[in-house]
């Protein structure tokens, strides 16, 4: 890394802004969902919340440390992190399709705001409201949210979607269950530590499927 420079201190801002801001959503939406389904306790914890505040108390290494340190090691080129929203585990063992859904609405909401950036991207575009700095050519600080909007909500949400614990693919599956099979499903993967290995595994194969998943999302949007 060329030095913590203004462009980098910069980037990190945006980039971490706009982490905040997508992960809030995404918590928030799981909470919503659980909440209509019929259980309060991420509501009731705090997580029904666009503030950041409750989310980085109940994570903070996930909200503040790793995302910046994960922006540091790629040297200024993505931020990851993570966050997490309480739920009742009897609630899930009666409802198993309502607690799919409620996993499911995170990444849902990351597609919503990956949407979002697309439509404002292209709004921008067609109005000239985006020009480039004369002297270093650099995009506008307004395309460059947009633009890290869209990449880090595209990311988000294609991971979170892998079907392998603590991701919620592994939960949002049981849609496609009877409410039986869901059972067992459950059974399962409640009662075996599948959560790092789970991890580990997903990071691994997302790294190798993600730039396609970018490149066809570049395709077809852009």
């Amino acid at each position: 890394m060329n030095g913590l420079n203004p462009e980098l201190l910069m980037m990190g801002f945006i980039w971490y802004v706009v982490f905040l801001f997508s992960t809030t959503c995404h918590e928030a939406s799981h909470a919503l969902a659980a909440k209509i389904g019929g259980d309060s306790t991420a509501a009731l914890g705090g997580q029904l919340s666009l503030n950041p505040m409750p989310h980085i108390q109940r994570s903070f290494y996930g909200m503040v440390i790793f995302p910046i340190l994960s922006f540091i090691v790629s040297q200024g080129g993505g931020m990851i992190g993570w966050a997490s929203a309480p739920y009742d585990p009897l609630w899930e063992r009666r409802h198993p399709r309502r607690s799919a859904v409620m996993a499911l609405a995170g990444p849902a909401a990351n597609f919503t705001l990956m949407l979002l950036a697309v439509a404002l991207i292209h709004g921008g575009v067609a109005l000239h409201l985006f020009h480039r700095d004369p002297v270093t050519g650099a995009a506008s600080f307004a395309a460059t949210v947009l633009q890290v909007l869209f990449f880090l909500n595209l990311l988000l949400g294609t991971f979170n979607l892998l079907p392998v614990p603590p991701l919620d693919g592994s939960t949002g599956i049981m849609l496609l269950m009877s409410e039986t099979q869901a059972q067992k499903y459950l059974d399962w993967i409640r009662g075996n530590s599948f959560a790092m290995v789970g991890l580990l595994v997903g990071m691994y194969a997302f790294s190798k499927v993600f730039p396609s998943i970018e490149d066809f999302a570049l395709r077809i949007f852009f």
